[in-house]
């Protein structure tokens, strides 16, 4: 209860302070209507189909030479089966100033670690950022809490994942709209280009849990990741490695990868082709333990689970076919990396296989207009190309969506 009327307290004074402020300060005025409709077969032989419409008004203001204020909200209405439901959301909502080389940023502000699946998304908190000659440095803190849980997907306990799959109640809003209680705090360097050939960024980033529920789960993150460009060719290659307390399961280790092998191919049109792998680890005897990621990142446009204990091969080919037509290609394998991690896929009963099949996914995008931007895509999983769970059914998924920017 006691965090409930905190939760109140704060969210009352947010709406007492920057309600004024859009009023009074709105220099710019953008309107966002993103509309997406989609039909798919989850496996089950039931098709579901789901629909939403998100409406995202902004605000912002240059404040002198050195400063801006940019406010936005989200909501979103939506039909999922049978059921309608709303949802209200603050998205970015921050003020950024700069003083010479230095600057100082604070509300709610995205922020992305190096390999991207680790911690990535909108969070509340503060950074302060400085560049140097030898890169840019920043360090942050941000709270996880006033989130709406659907959207900072955090399911790093399996009291997370309870809290997470319940639907929202406004007759018991601040138990069920919230997302997980947590603290992260990151220090970041980037160097865009070290001796004039090589990307480098470098995190620390600190997760501490603040939910006082019956599982516990504190984590520290070292992450580096490098870039090579070499002409047509861009390569990259990052590692994380995860110290964390569990209760239970008191002090473990755990390892995550990144590669990616990038080239512009030298067609008429610009095209890339893209070679990836993504590894979290999975438990290895007493050594490992299986690599839990802040946020919930789904590397699947059909199968959606976990990074964790789950590794993930890629290719894709992009195309932009002149000024209005773009065009996506991908196939994305996947491979669990121990047979225990309880979060990776929904296991046959006595399978010990670790290959769990192939995602082939395409998109087509039409902009006719610089505000408009249709996108049709569509996709299958196909279990039957793995061993461990080789009698499951094909799940599928098409996608449409509208997007309008007004000005």
């Amino acid at each position: 209860m006691k965090n409930i009327h905190i939760k109140k307290t704060i969210l009352t004074l947010v709406l007492v302070i920057l309600l004024p402020l859009s009023s009074i300060f709105a220099f710019d005025f953008g309107f966002i209507v993103n509309s997406n409709a989609s039909y798919a077969d989850h496996g089950s032989g039931d098709n579901v189909f789901e629909f939403n419409v998100d409406l995202w008004p902004r605000f912002s203001m240059l404040i002198g030479n050195s400063g801006e204020l940019y406010i936005s909200a989200g909501f979103t209405y939506g039909l999922d089966g049978n059921d309608f439901y709303y949802v209200p959301e603050l998205m970015r909502t921050d003020i950024t100033l700069r003083f010479g080389d230095m600057g100082f940023r604070a509300g709610r502000m995205f922020y992305s670690d190096p390999l991207s699946f680790i911690s990535e998304g909108l969070f509340d908190g503060a950074q302060f950022f400085i560049n140097t000659g030898f890169g840019r440095f920043s360090l942050g803190a941000w709270y996880t809490g006033f989130l709406y849980k659907k959207n900072a997907n955090i399911t790093m306990t399996e009291d997370d994942q309870t809290n997470f799959a319940l639907a929202l109640d406004y007759g018991d809003f601040f138990n069920t709209y919230f997302a997980s209680n947590r603290l992260i705090a990151a220090f970041d360097w980037v160097h865009p280009s070290l001796a004039e050939i090589l990307n480098l960024n470098f995190s620390v980033i600190a997760q501490m849990d603040f939910n006082r529920a019956l599982t516990e789960h504190n984590s520290l993150y070292v992450v580096l990741k490098a870039g090579l460009p070499l002409d047509r060719f861009l390569i990259e290659l990052g590692a994380s490695l995860e110290l964390s307390q569990s209760d239970p399961g008191g002090n473990n280790m755990s390892v995550a990868g990144d590669f990616g092998f990038f080239w512009t191919l030298p067609t008429p049109f610009n095209s890339r082709l893209a070679l990836t792998a993504k590894v979290a680890g999975g438990g290895v005897q007493d050594l490992f333990t299986p690599f839990t990621p802040i946020t919930t990142k789904y590397f699947g446009d059909v199968l959606k689970h976990s990074m964790s204990g789950l590794s993930v091969i890629g290719l894709n080919y992009t195309a932009r076919l002149g000024q209005a037509f773009g065009t996506s290609i991908s196939a994305s394998y996947f491979v669990r990396n121990d047979l225990a991690t309880y979060n990776t896929y929904p296991v046959v009963a006595g399978s010990d296989g670790y290959f769990l099949g192939c995602e082939f996914f395409g998109r087509v995008v039409w902009s006719p207009l610089s505000d408009l931007q249709l996108t049709l895509g569509g996709g299958a999983f196909l279990p039957f190309l793995g061993n461990a769970g080789s009698d499951e059914s094909i799940k599928w998924r098409i996608d449409v969506s509208a997007i309008i920017s007004l000005y």
